[in-house]
């Protein structure tokens, strides 16, 4: 039973800035965000530009454990496969320690089965074994169960450390529905994968709804930052609010 879903989402979450007016200062703000009286979250997600300065500010903050992620192939999902790859490549070269690069919805609803598979294999080679590639469906464009699953297993099975639901970018992004299609497809495959809801998950509410539902399908100890992350922007101040409200913070760190 999970006893305290304010503090098990602050852990899983990768507090995100993907916004074309990002700068330096704006960064530093993500970075300091970081900093918090009950312990940090998972991981950072900036645009690859900024994964140098977010690197520097975390160390400077001594929040060293924190991950930097970014994104390729973002966030239209483009079937350039070579483009995807040479992208990917540079962010590893450049720091990032996981990699969420969009999966070519379009082509598989097209009814392209291949580029997909292509795609996500030579970016998990690209990583160089020095990241994590998550890899991200788009399930709200894609929208029919047999969809959402047949995508997650294409990046199951060609190499994702992680499969994840939207880009944050479209009208529909991380559902329960869809959730619940990609936990069960990473069960069914036996792999050691794990699985991220982005978009849309602003509040504990919402937060503990997805925590409930992989505790359900995977087990309480699946629950750790190696499995499960939230996408968010705007998630960590519900998160610290509640835990403000519950738990006596020390005087220093936030």
């Amino acid at each position: 039973m999970i006893t305290n879903p304010a503090l098990l989402t602050l852990t899983l979450t990768d507090l995100t800035s993907l916004n074309n007016d990002d700068s330096k200062a704006s960064i530093s703000q993500l970075c300091r965000q970081a900093l918090t009286p009950f312990g940090s979250p998972a991981a950072l997600c900036v645009y690859p530009e900024w994964i140098t300065w977010a690197r520097l500010e975390l160390d400077r903050l001594a929040l060293t454990a924190v991950k930097i992620a970014t994104v390729t192939n973002f966030p239209a999902g483009s079937i350039d496969v070579e483009r995807a790859a040479a992208e990917t490549m540079r962010a590893a070269a450049a720091g990032a320690d996981e990699i969420d690069v969009v999966f070519p919805y379009q082509a598989l609803l097209n009814g392209d089965e291949v580029s997909g598979g292509d795609l996500v294999q030579r970016c998990k080679q690209a990583c160089g074994g020095s990241a994590k590639l998550k890899v991200i469906i788009e399930s709200g464009m894609l929208k029919s169960p047999e969809l959402i699953r047949q995508a997650s297993m294409i990046a199951i099975t060609n190499g994702a450390d992680f499969i994840k639901t939207s880009t944050g970018k479209v009208a529909v992004n991380a559902t329960l529905s869809a959730a619940e299609i990609m936990l069960q497809a990473i069960r069914d495959s036996q792999a050691k994968v794990g699985f991220k809801a982005a978009g849309g998950v602003r509040t504990v509410a919402d937060a503990r709804a997805y925590l409930e539902l992989a505790e359900r399908m995977m087990g309480l100890d699946w629950l750790t930052a190696d499995n499960f992350r939230f996408g968010a922007s705007g998630l960590l101040q519900q998160v610290i609010a509640e835990l403000s409200g519950h738990t006596k913070a020390p005087a220093e760190g936030y």
